[in-house]
């Protein structure tokens, strides 16, 4: 099968692993790295032995087929849209973006073209969360009937070395944190018809306390404690909370709960984890035959993309799915405000499962 040549957009910290993973897939060639900080595209084509280049020569040229943007997320949309006007399909870092309008935009101009979309994460395409599926599938726990999902913490500015963002307009825990659960909930469950939510902002000023920027006060603006109800298109009723003001807990990641019993699902920020069930009647947990599947750490969405185009099937992260979790991700908010149920207007299908048994680096025999 004909290599895809890729191109790279934001060569921050995140960009080292989509590198490094991307250069072992067979489907995929590395042409071009930009930044608006040159030097450091040119660290990575060192590495990577591609071109760096500048966002625009990267875009003009013709053989570069896919572009994984790995900028900002404010700066998600404007980029992402530049590349599909080029001719390109695009990949972004999570979220897709953080206004519905720039999401539809997008799958907008890439249906007119012909063209790609999708985002992280991918991690549900990992052994872990495929175990999952594939126990949801054969029917292990029964019908699914509810689920839960809690990614609580204190937030960033202990740590982080500029977390100012996580505190503004399209940060917050649930633009951060929730699409890695929620895509994994959908993957699971299927789509979202309604949800309803409450969100609240505990500390309007943070203090950084981790360098170089110790002793920054960051005044916040998005809700940091959000809570959220849904109700999925297959019945289940599911139950998340995200939050920075959370100082401790013994809450569990993700549970499924079904008919015939319970599912206990592994970080849906990684690609593997144990998966273990207990079914009616029985007195423990017993860990889950794992799937047979993908182990490494980012990528395999822009790989999966790239055998999408090369064969015409769907892209497994791709733009439905990701505009839905952006749009009920944004839908909590709007429930917060109105105090009302909020019907979500967008649906996807469930992703195909991953085939078992594949050989390494390829996805597509």
């Amino acid at each position: 099968m004909k290599q895809v040549k890729v191109g790279v957009i934001g060569c921050g910290a995140i960009s080292q692993v989509y590198f490094q993973n991307l250069k072992d897939f067979e489907i995929i060639k590395i042409a071009a790295a930009a930044d608006l900080m040159p030097e450091r595209a040119e660290a990575k084509a060192q590495e990577f032995g591609c071109c760096a280049c500048s966002v625009d020569e990267l875009l003009a040229d013709p053989e570069i087929e896919i572009v994984v943007n790995l900028t900002i997320p404010l700066a998600h949309a404007g980029v992402a849209l530049k590349v599909l006007e080029a001719g390109k399909s695009v990949y972004n870092e999570k979220p897709l973006a953080v206004k519905r309008e720039d999401g539809q935009q997008m799958l907008a101009v890439a249906k007119e073209k012909g063209l790609l979309v999708g985002g992280a994460p991918d991690t549900f395409l990992g052994y872990g969360h495929q175990t999952c599926r594939k126990a949801i599938d054969a029917g292990l726990i029964g019908e699914p009937v509810a689920a839960t999902a809690f990614m609580v913490g204190h937030g960033h500015e202990s740590w982080h070395p500029s977390p100012e963002f996580y505190y503004h307009v399209g940060g917050g825990p649930m633009f951060d944190m929730g699409p890695y659960y929620l895509t994994a909930l959908v993957n699971m469950l299927g789509p979202i018809r309604r949800v309803t939510g409450s969100t609240r902002i505990t500390f309007p000023e943070r203090i950084v306390t981790s360098k170089p920027k110790y002793g920054t006060v960051v005044k916040v603006e998005i809700g940091t404690h959000v809570a959220g109800v849904m109700d999925f298109a297959n019945g289940a009723i599911g139950t998340i909370i995200t939050s920075f003001d959370v100082w401790s807990h013994n809450l569990p990641i993700i549970e499924i709960y079904g008919t015939e019993g319970s599912l206990r699902v592994p970080d849906p920020n990684g690609f593997g984890g144990d998966v273990y069930a207990r079914r009616a009647g029985e007195q423990d947990w017993a860990k889950v035959v794992p799937f047979n599947g993908y182990t490494k750490n980012r990528g395999v969405g822009v790989a999966d993309m790239a055998y999408a185009l090369r064969t015409g099937r769907k892209n497994r992260a791709g733009g439905e799915l990701t505009y839905h979790v952006l749009d009920v991700m944004q839908a909590f908010y709007d429930a917060s405000d109105t105090g009302k149920h909020v019907m979500i207007e967008s649906t996807c299908e469930r992703p195909a499962p991953m085939p078992e048994g594949l050989r390494e680096n390829v996805l597509d025999e």
